[in-house]
């Protein structure tokens, strides 16, 4: 007979399965319903299996240049914007670990107002528009340089260092910048990656920010072109490009979606060691 505990467990089993395949339908018939034809979208004929098996809806979508336009200002602002955030927010948690700095207190207490009171649309967009950073890309990636909730990782994780392995840094004749670089980061990299994904994940489902700043077609990201097509019913011009019938706008618009989806999903399984690492950060205590 099974205890109390084993009982547990395998009942956690099963409803975290239950769970995870609840979740996972949804995406499931997305991805079927794009190599679906139009027809059996509509009647709704089209469940975890496509029906009527084609590749219409994604070779209209690949052959919209602007699409591929949106996936290459998307594709910048996450490499670029994430550099930039990694450096930004290592830079400035590094120097706020540090016991020793004067005013250290009021400055952390000052970034935790920041997630608590967050800067309302009309004072951000008047500080956007006097920088001159509207219908530029910079306004998509300064305003979120450094992520409050992410400097907080970063923080937490650099006061966990030993303290003898900074000193002896520091000992060698290495600077702060010279310890940050060649001691600390290396230590550091399940907690880069960690913050690194959550900085990746935000610039490429972005698309907020990109309506209230952008008013050139031309630098919209991926994610406001699928809104488009979602919301604003444009599918209808990416069809008139491979002249289909108006069945199609259904799976043109779950194409998309797969298109903006996939590369999260194939980066995130080459990086998960390293996030479980950094997103269990405190949990225990060595």
């Amino acid at each position: 007979m099974k205890s109390p505990r084993k009982w547990f467990v395998s009942f956690n089993y099963a409803f975290l399965t239950i769970t995870g395949i609840l979740m996972l339908l949804p995406f499931v018939n997305i991805l079927a319903g794009s190599f679906s034809g139009g027809t059996a979208i509509v009647k709704g004929q089209v469940t975890v299996f496509p029906v009527d098996f084609t590749l219409a809806n994604y070779i209209s979508v690949l052959n919209n240049a602007a699409i591929w336009k949106s996936i290459g200002v998307t594709v910048y602002i996450t490499i670029f914007g994430t550099l930039l955030n990694l450096i930004f927010t290592s830079l400035m948690a590094y120097g706020l670990a540090r016991k020793e700095l004067q005013g250290r207190s009021f400055f952390i207490l000052l970034i935790l107002f920041t997630m608590i009171f967050p800067a309302p649309l009309i004072p951000s967009y008047l500080v956007i528009k006097s920088l001159g950073m509207l219908n530029t890309l910079w306004a998509l990636i300064i305003p979120g340089l450094v992520s409050a909730f992410n400097l907080i990782i970063m923080i937490s994780f650099f006061q966990a260092l030993p303290e003898g392995l900074l000193e002896a840094a520091k000992i060698d004749g290495c600077n702060d910048y010279r310890t940050l670089w060649s001691v600390a980061l290396p230590l550091s990299l399940p907690s880069l990656t960690t913050i690194g994904l959550f900085y990746a994940v935000g610039h490429w489902n972005g698309y907020f920010s990109a309506i209230m700043y952008l008013r050139d077609p031309g630098l919209y990201p991926m994610q406001v072109k699928l809104r488009q097509l979602i919301v604003e019913s444009d599918a209808a011009n990416v069809m008139q490009s491979v002249q289909m019938t108006m069945q199609s706008v259904e799976g043109i618009k779950m194409a998309t979606i797969i298109v903006a989806t996939l590369p999260v999903l194939l980066i995130y399984p080459m990086i998960q060691k390293h996030f479980i690492k950094g997103a269990m950060l405190g949990s225990v205590k060595g």
